[in-house]
């Protein structure tokens, strides 16, 4: 005979129990009288309350036997690098990291002889992961430039699409260059718009996705730092009177649309504020760099009988950013405008003070060669570096305009001036242009070349042209 369609389940040992019970007490009701059948309703609640401590023992003692049950890790070993994590990804461990070993050469006449070097430029492994499905953390040290110092420390909690809270040391939310990673710049250094926004500081931030992810936030309070400058400067602890509020909106709108040719769209405007008074000694005010890393603006500091310019009230930042990717080809936009207010004790021993507005503002372009799909962060090459298979990877060609103007109040007032117009330029630019060379998703090869012309910063007439020609080894994983 063939077996039946429809097997009966197997009977639950409890439930039969009852059964059993309950047809011994209907037969035994039919004959026996009141006493006896009060009597069986006695055993019956006890055989009850029997069953229910049965029924919870086996509950529990298969919740033991789970619990006992080890847990099969999963180890993972690719090009995001290395992790170890539950199978359901709420426990992860990963360990990366990025090494970036520069070279630059200097053929002018007005950047010193050792600024021709090869340097580490970054050295940084990274822990990161992640706790219950919810905790995300991350610990990034830096060893680069012969000293050790504490890039990133943070934890986050994903409450919701829309909330999470960060808490640490970290990337503040401002600066659209600032927030690409090292390994995904087009260009070795960042652009002037940069130099204007902070960059790692402590705080707490709140932000999130709205709208399906078209729209991202960020509102955080940190410590404050100063323009293009990060807290492990002056120790990683409050250097003013007051905090740095810093917000940033941006959108996304059609990502996910049929409009193909805008997906790679994004736009947004982010800013600080703070109100603080600095010192002669302690000026809480920064300089600015070219592109080769040499200070080409700085404000007065103490020296002989006069006294330093410091920063005495608000500083603003705001900066409108914007950035387009479409198939091989990326845009990238960026604003960046500072009024700071800065006060100067002059040499006839009165305050003098004043409102300075620096702006600077940078475009980018990148184009790959080798028909790579463009992205803000990051991207997948065609192919990898293989000789013998015949293929080379991507190359990606960029090129760069930027530049950084002055307030040229600063100079104004002579040797009681907050900057000195014998050495601070009054405005920077520069172009340049590029190559990168992607062996693979962790091997990149950079070339780029750039001439930045300034105005002023010299004894007489303008400070002469920076032409640098910088190259990369880098590894990141």
């Amino acid at each position: 005979m063939q077996p039946s369609e429809y097997e009966s389940p197997t009977p639950n040992p409890a439930s039969t129990l009852r059964a059993s019970i309950a047809t011994v007490l209907l037969v035994a009701a039919t004959a026996a009288s009141a006493d006896d059948i009060s009597e069986l309703r006695e055993r019956l609640d006890e055989q009850a309350q029997q069953i229910k401590v049965l029924e919870r023992k086996l509950e529990l003692a298969e919740e033991a036997q789970k619990a006992a049950a080890p847990v099969t890790a999963v180890v993972k070993a690719g090009p995001s690098g290395f992790s170890i994590g539950t199978p359901d990804n709420a426990n992860v461990v990963k360990l990366r990291g990025v090494l970036h070993f520069d070279g630059r050469r200097f053929d002018d006449d007005v950047t010193p002889s050792t600024a021709d070097t090869f340097i580490l430029r970054r050295v940084r492994p990274t822990l990161e992961g992640t706790l219950n499905g919810i905790f995300d953390y991350r610990f990034t040290p830096d060893f680069a430039g012969g000293r050790t110092i504490i890039l990133d420390a943070f934890i986050a909690a994903r409450l919701a699409p829309w909330a999470t809270v960060t808490a640490g040391k970290f990337k503040v939310p401002v600066g659209l260059e600032r927030l690409v990673s090292a390994s995904d710049l087009r260009f070795i250094e960042r652009g002037f718009p940069t130099s204007l926004v902070p960059n790692r500081d402590l705080g707490v931030q709140l932000s999130g996705d709205l709208a399906g992810g078209k729209i991202s936030y960020s509102i955080g309070y940190f410590n404050g730092v100063n323009d293009g400058g990060s807290s492990d400067a002056i120790g990683d602890v409050e250097n003013d009177t007051s905090g740095d509020w810093a917000a940033r909106i941006f959108f996304t709108p059609f990502q996910d649309t049929d409009l193909y040719a805008l997906r790679g769209l994004g736009f947004g405007v982010a800013g600080t504020y703070i109100d603080t008074t600095g010192s002669p000694t302690n000026s809480l005010l920064g300089g600015y760099r070219t592109p080769g890393q040499q200070t080409f603006f700085s404000y007065r500091s103490t020296s002989g009988t006069s006294q330093g310019t410091y920063a005495d009230g608000e500083r603003i930042r705001i900066t409108p950013q914007a950035y387009y990717a479409h198939n091989s080809f990326l845009a990238l936009a960026e604003y960046v405008r500072v009024s700071q207010d800065v006060s100067r004790v002059t040499n006839a021993g009165t305050t003098r003070s004043a409102s300075l507005d620096h702006t600077a503002w940078q475009i980018q372009l990148a184009w790959f060669l080798t028909g790579e799909e463009q992205s803000f962060k990051g991207f997948k090459p065609k192919s990898v570096f293989s000789p013998k298979d015949g293929t080379w990877g991507a190359v990606e060609l960029v090129a760069r305009y930027h530049e950084l103007d002055i307030d040229d109040d600063a100079f104004v007032g002579g040797a009681d001036s907050f900057a000195n117009p014998a050495t601070a330029a009054s405005k920077a630019s520069a172009w340049g242009i590029g190559v990168n060379w992607y062996l693979n998703r962790n091997y990149k090869l950079s070339l780029n070349y750039d001439v930045t012309s300034f105005d002023g910063g010299a004894a007489t007439g303008d400070r002469k042209d920076e032409k640098a020609l910088f190259t990369r080894f880098g590894l990141a994983f």
